[in-house]
């Protein structure tokens, strides 16, 4: 083998031996919500408190929470779900900062590699809720969108909670984007926003039940 190739050649086994561990760790979680936000948002933050209350809500109706397994909104959802009897998981990623998982996990992977990882918060998702946050979380938010738009993925809720900090994105996206022909006027509604964390459990569980009743009916 030519000897250039063959750091490529394990780097390909890693992602693979990455793909393998998380499917097979989670393999019995079953559908899960899935929840982004800032690393960066402190335990006194609203935010940090209706994130941890969406994780219990979440919890206590049997529906487990992903996050990326750090600080800020991750560890208060992580914590509100902790508490419960249902699956709390973080998939943790190696990086040079904020990469220290938080406590409140039942269940913690660590990734070397951003799409991998990025496939595990989809795979099971039949919900993501996106808090206020940074490059990281608005990369997830349009990722989420991009999949829904293009039926790579079965549809599911996508929530935008606190309207007063993503409403210049939400004009941007209904005012800029859209008189521009970049999306359609349907496309606008791919997303709801909310400001509280028992809007975003409504729209979660309604759509949870409704995959379980179509789920019966096959």
């Amino acid at each position: 083998m030519d000897e250039l190739k063959i750091p490529e050649a394990w780097r390909v086994l890693r992602i693979q031996s990455e793909l393998v561990d998380g499917i097979e760790s989670l393999a019995r979680l079953g559908g899960a919500v899935t929840i982004f936000g800032s690393a960066r948002i402190k335990t006194d933050n609203v935010y940090y408190d209706e994130a941890m209350r969406l994780g219990g809500i979440l919890g206590k109706e049997g529906i487990p929470v992903i996050t990326g397994g750090g600080p800020g909104i991750m560890e208060a959802a992580n914590r509100g779900c902790y508490g419960t009897a249902t699956a709390s998981v973080g998939l943790n990623i190696s990086l040079p900062t904020e990469q220290d998982p938080n406590p409140y996990q039942n269940v913690s992977l660590t990734f070397r590699y951003f799409f991998v990882r990025k496939f595990m918060f989809v795979k099971h998702a039949v919900g993501f809720v996106i808090f206020p946050g940074g490059y990281g979380t608005l990369d997830e938010l349009f990722e989420a969108l991009t999949l829904v738009q293009t039926s790579k993925v079965r549809p599911f809720p996508i929530i935008l909670l606190g309207s007063e900090y993503w409403q210049g994105l939400v004009e941007w996206i209904k005012t800029t984007m859209l008189s521009q022909g970049c999306i359609e006027e349907s496309e606008t509604h791919l997303f709801s926003v909310v400001d509280d964390a028992e809007s975003a459990a409504k729209i979660i569980l309604q759509h949870a039940r409704m995959l379980q009743a179509q789920e019966i009916a096959e």
